[in-house]
């Protein structure tokens, strides 16, 4: 244990967190000082030297710690390149340029450090979303815990204007919740208490309105929450997991760029060794060799190419997190930029994913409402989703209760159901179903169903006393935002957006109709959805899919990039998407696509303004046309340039 060395973490440690920042300005400091003394006084020339050598120390001090710990490895990268540089100016006497590149360097690498932190910040506050303590309702007295201490099924007191604790369902009170931190919804959503919390689905699959989240923050009313996810499982929990990871994943042009400086710098290496003794072959002295050399040496070093794509692609996926989104590392960013093709799950994607009531159409003896009315009653006895859906939506248009008239409801597997109703007969469902009960449907009749069936409804008859006597149509109705999301996605460059179902065809055929996709395929199988994504990745090589990173894993997975909505809540979700919408607003989609093209675009500028400098600079200086003053100047600003066009994504919105 003796031989072990401590570590030195100079970062952050010595006069605050803001110590690398701090000494590259006091590099500047005593460099100009020197440079006062040297030039405007007639002091000792050790005074000026003195100033330079200290300018040197904080200068020097980070770069000299970086290259330490690589070299011992056989990494020879930019802080050793620049070290070298600034020990030859040394060697030779110009002090004050080898000064003005430490400052000139060890600002740059602040300003990066600093924007680094910053955008790592603006997604880490996700960590401090989280209360640190809860109140728990637990024989019927209310005690203060650290949110590590809660369990299952703990009840929980939430005060009004405070931060929720724990993932969870709401058992007493109705508020509205700000959910902006997990979901990026700028308008708080009203929630209110569950009547049963017997036989709970998965978190899940419990109504939205009676869920809260973990950091979210309650609104004018008290509520009292049954804890469903434990602190550690908590959503908001995850997405911090996940975003630190996310900081591990390299974008492809990362990886690109790595490999380049892992032969690059060992030829610059070369390269300015060979430039010291050309001196043996041309009339000039080894002092005027070396400088060229070191000149060489600050001119190639790829500063500004090493920070150009992580700077770009952390600051997007901070500002992503900001409004809601979570896209999984700098590959995820990259491929969705270039993205222009889109494929969509229907159910719950671009439809509310929960059939409407769409017609209520007399055709017998019954008027409207006497026909809503009996419906109600008969359908209120059904457990099947449709006879619920029907239901819900005739009290809430005609404002009716079940008036207890209907008995002995059957249901007829895939055809409808029969009960009576003031003792005669009904029967809603299919033709089928009144064709087996000997009902006449008229020859009027079919062509209003034909019509309907085409456009998308599923359709039911209304039959009574054993005549037809109404019709019945139903809809999974497209979100309200859908055709405004899709035109702007049209907009901003996507060509193709195909809708794929597992409803027949005429369904899909009529949604895309109303929303303004560019195809649909219906009748499809999950394996089928899975062949229609390989042909599209044949046609148009990267494709988006969009769903609930729950249903169609397989032909998400295969897609370039996996799109989920309303991952909020769903570790599933999280896990096996590219990109997460916390919300269930693909109104999201159109942003997150946008970020995706400007972060790749300010990528294309970093690079070609870190190389454009490189290229510029190497022939001017291997033939000293240029001193390394100008060298340092221009190698630096490159740097800081590329760093703040980064950081404009943390500020990116749509235009």
């Amino acid at each position: 244990m003796a031989n072990k060395k401590p570590t030195l973490h100079l970062n952050h440690q010595i006069i605050g967190k803001k110590t690398e920042l701090y000494f590259a300005i006091l590099c500047g400091v005593f460099l100009f000082i020197g440079f006062l003394i040297e030039k405007l006084t007639g002091l000792a020339d050790w005074m000026s030297l003195l100033s330079y050598i200290i300018s040197y120390f904080f200068g020097g001090v980070f770069i000299s710690v970086e290259a330490s710990k690589k070299i011992p490895k056989g990494e020879f990268d930019i802080d050793f390149l620049m070290i070298a540089a600034a020990v030859g100016a040394a060697y030779i006497g110009s002090w004050a340029e080898g000064a003005l590149l430490l400052f000139l360097f060890s600002l740059g690498h602040a300003l990066e450090h600093h924007a680094m932190n910053k955008a790592k910040k603006s997604i880490k506050a996700l960590g401090n979303l989280s209360p640190k303590t809860a109140l728990v309702k637990r024989n019927g007295t209310l005690e203060d815990i650290p949110i590590e201490d809660l369990k299952i099924n703990d009840v929980i007191v939430i005060k009004t204007n405070t931060k929720i604790a724990a993932d969870g369902v709401i058992i007493s009170g109705s508020s509205s919740v700000n959910q902006a931190p997990i979901t990026g919804e700028s308008i708080p959503i009203d929630k209110t208490f569950r009547e049963s919390t017997h036989n709970l689905p998965d978190f899940k699959h419990i109504d939205k309105k009676h869920i809260v989240f973990a950091g979210t923050i309650n609104g004018d009313s008290s509520l009292e929450v049954l804890v469903l996810k434990l602190s550690k499982d908590s959503t908001v929990s995850r997405l911090v997991q996940m975003v630190s990871e996310v900081e591990a994943q390299k974008s492809p042009t990362q990886r690109i760029t790595k490999k380049f400086e892992k032969w690059y710098v060992p030829i610059v290496i070369l390269v300015v060794f060979l430039l010291c003794f050309v001196f043996l072959i041309r009339d000039e002295s080894f002092d005027t060799s070396l400088y060229r050399a070191i000149t060489v040496l600050v001119a190639a070093s790829p500063c500004a190419l090493a920070i150009s794509t992580p700077s770009a692609v952390l600051s997007g996926i901070a500002r992503a997190a900001q409004n809601g989104v979570l896209i999984k590392g700098g590959k995820a960013l990259e491929d969705l930029g270039e993205i222009t093709t889109i494929a969509f799950d229907k159910t719950g994607t671009l439809t509310e994913g929960k059939p409407k009531l769409t017609n209520l159409i007399p055709l017998g003896d019954l008027g409207e409402s006497d026909l809503a009315q009996l419906v109600v009653d008969v359908e209120s006895l059904s457990n099947h989703p449709l006879a619920k859906a029907i239901t819900n939506d005739l009290k809430l248009k005609y404002n009716l209760e079940s008036q207890h008239k209907a008995s002995n409801v059957n249901a007829v597997q895939g055809k409808g159901i029969n009960a009576f109703y003031a003792d005669d007969r009904v029967f809603i469902g299919n033709i089928k179903l009144m064709e087996d009960s000997r009902i006449k449907v008229d020859d009027t009749i079919r062509p209003k169903m034909d019509q309907l069936l085409k456009n998308g409804h599923t359709v039911m008859l209304v039959a009574y006393k054993t005549k037809i006597v109404g019709l019945i149509s139903v809809m999974d109705l497209p979100r309200k935002t859908a055709a405004s999301t899709l035109k702007r996605l049209k907009e901003i460059g996507i060509k193709y957006m195909i809708m794929l179902t597992g409803d027949h065809q005429n369904v899909g055929d009529a949604i895309a109709k109303q929303i303004g996709l560019t195809e649909a395929k219906g009748n499809l199988l999950p394996e089928d959805k899975v062949s229609a994504i390989k042909q599209l990745i044949k046609r148009d090589k990267k494709i988006a899919m969009v769903g609930d990173g729950v249903n169609d894993a397989p032909a998400m997975a295969l897609s370039t990039v996996s799109v989920a909505m309303g991952a909020a809540g769903s570790d599933v979700a999280l896990e096996t998407a590219d990109v997460a919408l916390m919300s269930d607003k693909i109104e999201n989609l159109p942003f997150v696509i946008g970020l995706s093209r400007a972060s790749k675009r300010i990528i294309k500028q970093n690079i070609f303004i870190s190389l454009g400098v490189v290229v510029l600079l190497v022939p001017v200086t291997i033939l000293g046309l240029t001193n390394i003053g100008v060298a340092v100047a221009f190698h630096e600003g490159s740097t800081i340039v590329v760093v703040l066009n980064a950081l404009r994504l943390l500020r990116y919105s749509m235009k």
